[in-house]
């Protein structure tokens, strides 16, 4: 217990000095998991969209297909990612593998179907009445459409919070085709894994005391749009 009370007091320093190595992991972290959030937002939320305004044969199926895809492990899709950017894959001429843009690319894969599912789940949720009475005021396709959304805009924050969430926090993705390269591509969850192989408890302490604040923020953040 000693041992670790030294280690939470030292991750505490390192943390209010404003240690220049943690604010730089830190600040890679939340970059990479908000260009993933921003890019997966702009596919996500029109195709959930589209989905859920149109019926066509099989739309359940895709539907629990996405749903399906929520708990995928994060070292299958880092595994897939891999593959294309690799030398030997079909990608591998870009020279993405072991970059920031690699660890972007596996993500927004990652937070897609969550973000979709949940946007299709937000669309669904809006009371048919609002519809029916849009359309019986003349309002058309469109029109509607763009009032459903309006109506669950908050819900569909929270799907994008959500998305964040789960983008800041894996770690397979981020080992796998990032390489953890100290100064390049080294974020919170990986940098945490090796400094504890490493027996550096403070700074992996210092950086798990981030992880959870940012984890802490995101989830009242979605409370906060969910009540409303």
């Amino acid at each position: 217990m000693t041992e670790l009370w030294e280690g939470f007091t030292k991750a505490i320093e390192l943390i209010v000095s404003l240690d220049p190595e943690v604010m730089q992991i830190a600040g890679r972290s939340l970059a990479i998991a908000a260009t993933s959030c921003i890019i997966a937002t702009l596919i996500a939320i029109p195709l959930g969209s589209v989905i859920q305004f149109n019926s066509f044969r099989g739309k359940r199926l895709l539907v629990n297909i996405i749903q399906t895809l929520y708990s995928v492990p994060t070292v299958v899709i880092g595994l897939f990612v891999f593959a294309f950017l690799s030398r030997a894959g079909p990608l591998g001429s870009l020279g993405f593998l072991f970059t920031p843009a690699a660890i972007v690319i596996g993500q927004v894969l990652l937070v897609l179907p969550i973000m979709m599912g949940l946007t299709i789940s937000a669309l669904r949720g809006v009371d048919v009445t609002l519809t029916d009475t849009a359309i019986s005021l003349g309002a058309n396709r469109f029109q509607t459409a763009f009032l459903v959304i309006r109506e669950a805009r908050f819900a569909m924050l929270g799907a994008v919070t959500m998305g964040f969430g789960r983008a800041i926090s894996e770690v397979g993705i981020s080992l796998m085709v990032g390489g953890n390269i100290s100064g390049v591509t080294r974020t919170l969850t990986t940098a945490i894994s090796l400094e504890t192989s490493k027996g550096y408890i403070e700074l992996s302490l210092a950086l798990g005391m981030i992880l959870l604040f940012i984890a802490l923020v995101v989830n009242i953040i979605l409370n906060r749009l969910q009540q409303r």
